[in-house]
């Protein structure tokens, strides 16, 4: 199973590399584009994925936010305001979200999957948390010792973006970016062989022409096949899987579908 996921959020990287950049007007005009190529994409190759959304995003682009839900994709939590998360951002994103969409939400995503209360997930209501990479990026992700795959954690399934088996090596959307497009499937299939499953995700912001636009001073590996590039990177992907037989699924999906098989 392939469960794909893009982080929905206000288009925020300017502001860490100093750059004063207005993320509820320009942010959000970069996502709402990305975001639309990403779905041309899905429903081109008739995929399904889960969108996890900031209740910034989801305010802001309600028209986006509706496409989302009539071409049957999923949409969970992603906090509230992705460059100043708060703790009460997981239940508050869930209020918004739920509003906006008008479905139950069960699914959040720590905003740069940054450690999260488990307790705090459990009392909001969520059934899943995907806030894990349990990767070892110096700086950014050091989790050499956390699971690679799903488990239980205060009654919430957490699904972790998936690693390679051997030494944990990221499948992530930097991934997908800079190596050979033959390279990265070769570990995505491998590392389906392993696990059964696969997990990914990406940002709508990926999918935007930032080679244009220098002053954002975006670093090389971010700008590297970024836009119309990417769009062929993720539709490559998407047709390897298929014809490799693989099935997508949203990540509630997953999680019954789980939930079934141990009898949790």
């Amino acid at each position: 199973m392939i469960l794909l996921s893009f982080d929905t959020e206000e288009f925020d990287v300017p502001r860490e590399h100093g750059v004063n950049y207005d993320t509820l007007t320009e942010g959000i005009e970069v996502s709402v584009i990305g975001t639309n190529r990403i779905l041309d994409i899905l429903k081109q190759n008739n995929v399904h994925a889960t969108f996890f959304c900031t209740g910034n995003f989801a305010e802001q682009a309600p028209e986006v936010m509706q496409r989302i839900i009539e071409e049957g994709h999923e949409v969970a939590c992603h906090g509230v305001d992705h460059w100043q998360p708060k703790e009460t951002d997981v239940a508050r994103s869930k209020e918004i979200i739920e509003q906006v969409t008008r479905q139950r939400i069960n699914g959040y995503r720590q905003p740069r999957m940054f450690p999260v209360s488990d307790e705090a997930i459990r009392d909001a209501g969520y059934t899943y948390n995907s806030s894990l990479n349990p990767a070892f990026i110096p700086g950014r992700y050091m989790h050499l010792s956390a699971p690679r795959t799903w488990f239980m954690k205060e009654g919430v399934m957490q699904i972790p973006a998936s690693v390679t088996p051997w030494l944990r090596f990221p499948l992530f959307w930097l991934s997908l970016h800079n190596l050979p497009e033959a390279l990265y499937h070769w570990l995505v299939r491998r590392t389906l062989k392993h696990d059964g499953y696969f997990v990914t995700y990406f940002h709508p912001w990926e999918f935007y022409e930032l080679k244009e636009h220098p002053e954002l001073k975006m670093p090389f590996i971010i700008r590297n096949h970024s836009g119309q590039q990417m769009c062929q990177r993720l539709d490559n992907l998407i047709k390897m899987l298929k014809e490799k037989g693989y099935i997508f699924c949203r990540f509630t999906d997953f999680v019954e579908s789980q939930k079934k098989r141990k009898d949790l």
